[in-house]
């Protein structure tokens, strides 16, 4: 059986009947802290590009643009909210040969699930869908040593979820997949160097040709045959040759969405456990000087694993990241920030911050080093490893091997809510918070989706 066709299966076997009680309320929790990134971030130059974008196109029976009661294409929604989402890099992370941020799937799902007036319970199977179906591709292969991004996955992802909206029989899902994953490569040079507007927007851009993929072959489009093994296709262009094991609800296969985390800090998730360690040195330090004596330190060296160095602790532009996009993805500048501060959050990362000497001299002592037993306990494990020295002499050590939010020490669901409410406290209303959170909490029970998208208030976005 052709790949395609057996994911085009596997949409129809999943059903929210089966979903286990767990797997529905991860489900909310990431379409809580999804809303949360994305209004923390709504009016950021890249997001505002996407929604006057969005906004170009008006669809009475679409989907919304968040922040506003603007209703344009499904596809072009996803584009917008899901810049949103993705812009802080605070939403949710999944690391395996190829790491991914399979939330970035859900303003895809709810755009097309809302525009469609489909129940709570038919969003949530598209998400858990979605979510497998990344995490399963992400487990298969690598792209990035190719030269190719994560985001080429999520196209197979949205389309397929979005093909499952549509009720399309397994025939049109199968020519979804392959209309999505012929046009579906995206260059991973957006996270290279010098990171520019667009690594928020490279997912989003991905959900919007799944949906349009979906769309297309309901209109009776077909794709290329064979695309994922063809002569030309997916495998010997892009992926390499792999195969797929059972997937979530089958055989008693657990679901991806469980092994996924949720971000405590806003920064890219190899770094988490770094600015974790940090600031256990930082109270260290006090403890016994009294003050965070930066000026006392000699040197910082950093041991890390080589799929964190390679994304965020090699490039000569990391050391002075002259971009929010750089710097978030930059270790020497977060564990920097982390030892200087005590805290992260948004802020951290303003053109203030960029061009700070203290922390601009501090990255100047900090030495990145791999750690082989990291890079082999990876992705198990998300292992850091720093050692600061002063120049008296004295050496603070810590080490983190599971960051907070990890499978292994989850943000509870308060914590969930705390972040929500400190990313949106200063553009959403204490009461329409409340009216989120609950709503998303009762999620399930939504006759129509649209419920939940009338509940985020309009703004103003510019």
């Amino acid at each position: 059986m052709m790949l395609a066709e057996r994911l085009a299966k596997y949409a129809e076997f999943l059903t929210f009947q089966n979903l286990p009680p767990e797997v529905i309320h991860e489900v909310k929790r990431r379409v809580l802290d999804s809303l949360a990134c994305a209004y923390g971030a709504i009016t950021a130059l890249p997001c505002r590009i996407a929604r006057r974008l969005a906004t170009h196109v008006v669809l009475n029976e679409g989907a919304t643009v968040w922040g506003t009661r603007h209703r344009t294409s499904p596809d072009m929604a996803a584009f917008a909210n899901g810049t949103a989402v993705r812009y802080l890099d605070y939403n949710d992370t999944y690391l395996s040969k190829e790491p991914a941020h399979p939330s970035d799937n859900i303003p895809a799902c709810l755009a097309v699930a809302e525009s469609l007036h489909l129940h709570g319970r038919q969003l949530i199977q598209s998400i858990v869908l979605a979510y497998e179906i990344q995490c399963r591709l992400c487990d298969a292969a690598a792209l990035r040593s190719r030269g190719w991004d994560h985001v080429t996955y999520g196209a197979f992802s949205t389309a397929v979820a979005t093909a499952r909206l549509l009720k399309l029989p397994k025939k049109q899902i199968v020519h979804a997949l392959n209309l999505a994953g012929i046009t579906a490569g995206a260059l991973r040079q957006t996270r290279v160097g010098e990171v520019s507007l667009w690594k928020a927007c490279a997912f989003a851009n991905a959900g919007r040709n799944g949906i349009f993929a979906g769309y297309a072959a309901r209109e009776g489009m077909t794709g290329p045959g064979a695309m994922f093994e063809g002569e030309k296709g997916f495998m010997k262009v892009i992926s390499g040759t792999f195969s797929l094991p059972d997937m979530g609800g089958m055989d008693g296969s657990s679901y991806k969405i469980l092994d996924t985390y949720i971000k405590p800090h806003p920064l890219e998730y190899h770094a988490q456990s770094a600015v974790e360690a940090a600031f256990t040195i930082r109270e260290h330090i006090l403890a016994e000087y009294g003050e965070c004596v930066l000026q006392g330190i000699n040197s910082i060296i950093v041991g890390s694993g080589d799929v964190a160095i390679e994304i965020i602790g090699r490039d000569p532009e990391k050391w002075h990241p002259k971009t929010r996009e750089t710097a978030d993805h930059s270790l020497p500048f977060c564990v920097a920030v982390a030892l200087t501060d005590g805290k992260i959050s948004p802020r951290s990362f303003s053109p203030h911050r960029l061009n700070d000497p203290v922390l601009l001299n501090l990255m100047e002592k900090i030495r990145v080093e791999e750690v082989k037993d990291f890079s082999e306990r990876y992705p198990d494990a998300m292992a850091t490893k720093i050692d600061v020295t002063l120049m008296d002499g004295k050496t603070f050590t810590a080490q983190i091997d599971h960051p907070r939010g990890h499978p292994r020490r989850p943000l509870t669901d308060r914590a969930l809510e705390l972040k929500f409410q400190k990313l949106t406290s200063r553009k959403i209303g204490r009461e329409d918070r409340s009216k989120i959170i609950q709503t998303v909490w009762e999620l399930d029970h939504l006759k129509d989706v649209k419920s939940l998208v009338s509940a985020l208030p309009v703004m103003d976005t510019r």
